[in-house]
């Protein structure tokens, strides 16, 4: 019986890699997080067909193509020639954008499979090349990405974070800020001047702001009003004015006696 088992193992040994692959790569790939991120453009693969021939001196000939998305044939084989990468379908997020034009319907000669890679953030390119196959393209792509990305992965992100951070709207101030920087309110009140007779200059605080009869507005807090007028006696009062307040002062002017 341990004979006839141990025979069995042996048999089965060489496929047991395939139980033990599919683990290994989902090990290795859940332990390698930061791999780079690459968005697939739309592409488009060109189908031509002709025909051609003749008989009696006559000649007739037809051709038809025609263009079909190739980007999920594209994408299948970005997963299988370049596992090191994740194919993101949000370009925003992701580090390399590949531009891929896959030809089909022709010869094998006469493909012209072009692929481009830029560094999202930077807009550089970092390859550019037309082979004959799209295996050819894609592992060009994948080749210069896991070069890039070696040299440049840190600061590829480095920068992509600081893009991030400044396309935020900027916070609010906090309120206590807002309110520190507002401007003080400056609260005044009314006077209302008249005088007998009128005409008269009014001064506040010494300095002119007028003639009788006239509204001025003053600063709360205590002022000093005189009224002039050449001839006559000067009239002085000492007030105190509070914000929004309204005082009404009449002046009544006495004659000046001659020397």
């Amino acid at each position: 019986m341990k004979r006839s088992l141990g025979a069995l193992l042996a048999c089965l040994s060489p496929f047991l890699w395939l139980c033990s692959a599919p683990a290994q790569e989902n090990q290795k790939a859940a332990a390698d997080p930061e791999r780079a991120r690459v968005f697939i453009t739309d592409s488009q693969s060109w189908s031509i067909a002709a025909q051609s021939g003749g008989a009696g001196g006559a000649f007739g000939g037809s051709m038809a193509g025609g263009a079909r998305p190739q980007t999920a044939e594209i994408i299948k084989t970005f997963g299988e020639r370049c596992p090191h990468v994740i194919v993101n379908n949000i370009q925003a997020k992701t580090d390399y954008i590949v531009l891929l034009d896959h030809e089909g319907g022709k010869g094998a000669l006469r493909h012209k499979n072009k692929v481009a890679v830029f560094a999202r953030v930077s807009g550089d390119s970092i390859v550019s090349k037309s082979t004959l196959s799209l295996g050819g393209s894609v592992q060009d792509a994948c080749e210069a990405i896991g070069k890039d990305w070696t040299e440049h992965g840190s600061e590829i992100r480095a920068a992509a974070a600081a893009a991030a951070e400044q396309s935020k709207p900027a916070a609010p101030p906090p309120q206590a800020a807002v309110m520190a920087a507002a401007p003080a309110v400056s609260l005044t009140g009314k006077l209302s001047v008249v005088s007998v007779p009128d005409g008269a200059d009014i001064e506040v605080d010494g300095s002119f702001v007028g003639n009788t009869p006239s509204d001025v507005q003053v600063t709360e807090g205590e002022h000093t009003v005189t009224v002039k007028k050449a001839g006559f006696k000067d009239w002085e009062r000492k007030l105190k004015v509070s914000g929004g307040s309204s005082v009404h002062l009449n002046a009544e002017l006495e004659k000046a006696s001659n020397p």
